[in-house]
């Protein structure tokens, strides 16, 4: 739940699928509808922990010019999934450039015992508003999340987007390093990336080159900074992200995250990859602002 203080927060932004790292998760995100002209892609993943898997997930994205729009939602499924009921589903939208500029965001989770909801809206990268429903309860000893640092931010659902450096190759290793700052609504942290290597690699609709990018992550605030999963976290060297470059635009997105956790490594690997829509859109650029920037995306749970 990305909304959820670290250490879960802190899981899900190293591992950048909103809802999949952390076990809860949902059914299938309603597909991002692709414009004419435009360019699309679903990735289908499978969820494994520790070796063994316990769910499914998928990201939708949707670009033209320059603007984009992401669906992403993950489900627990065998025993894990029957005794959690862990589901989840997130949706966001705006601007590409050098990084999303997103305007509008929001998540709902849910489990067995409880469910949140977090709403933002957004200018530019810069939160006007948001909300997290229920409230996280007021702990003395949470770093406060300062104004300045809402500003410049992208969601973990924007996160997912990558765009290319300049106009270059998409698989250019400049394009792994990169800082990505995340605000969820309730925490703000940093997941840094750095080339490691590339890849070629073999999946049903997909076969090619990915950039394979070291991950770190950076608490900046809404943590608990005593929290032993919090100095877990910003210790750990066992998180990667593979991407894969998206044809017919300049964006990459994540094939296969991996993240150690205190009750073993995460995998979320691509399964199936389908792109849609038509001929390359070259280079994003950034169009300014968007009335969207006064409205809240909606995430929904699907009823079971």
């Amino acid at each position: 739940m990305c909304a959820l203080p670290a250490p879960r927060a802190a899981l899900i932004s190293a591992a950048l699928l909103c809802g999949l790292a952390s076990g809860s998760a949902e059914a299938r995100p309603r597909a991002a509808k692709v414009p004419p002209g435009g360019t699309g892609v679903v990735v289908d993943y499978g969820v494994n922990l520790a070796g063994f898997p316990i769910g499914t997930a998928q990201l939708s994205g949707a670009f033209q010019g320059s603007r984009y729009s992401m669906d992403v939602s993950a489900r627990l499924t065998g025993l894990v999934g029957a005794v959690t009921g862990g589901q989840g589903s997130a949706r966001a939208s705006g601007a590409l450039a050098d990084k999303p500029l997103p305007n509008a965001f929001s998540i709902a989770t849910r489990t067995t015992n409880s469910g949140i909801a977090v709403r933002m809206a957004l200018a530019n990268g810069n939160v006007s508003r948001a909300e997290v429903i229920p409230p996280l309860p007021d702990m003395g000893d949470r770093v406060p999340v300062t104004a300045a640092a809402k500003r410049g931010i992208v969601d973990p659902a924007s996160a997912l987007l990558m765009p290319a450096h300049g106009r270059g190759e998409l698989t250019d290793p400049a394009n792994c390093n990169r800082t990505l700052p995340i605000f969820d609504g309730a925490t703000r942290f940093n997941v840094v990336l750095s080339y490691a290597e590339t890849r070629q690699v073999e999946k049903p609709g997909y076969s090619g080159p990915v950039l394979v990018c070291n991950a770190r992550y950076v608490a900046i605030g809404g943590h608990r900074p005593d929290r032993p999963g919090v100095k877990f976290m910003e210790d750990n060297r066992d998180m990667s992200v593979w991407l894969a470059p998206v044809e017919g635009s300049r964006v990459l997105v994540p094939m296969r995250i991996s993240v150690r956790t205190t009750v073993g490594t995460n995998i979320i690997e691509a399964t199936r990859w389908t792109r849609s829509g038509g001929a390359p859109t070259g280079t994003a650029g950034h169009t300014g602002g968007s009335a969207a920037g006064a409205t809240f995306a909606q995430a929904a749970i699907s009823p079971q």
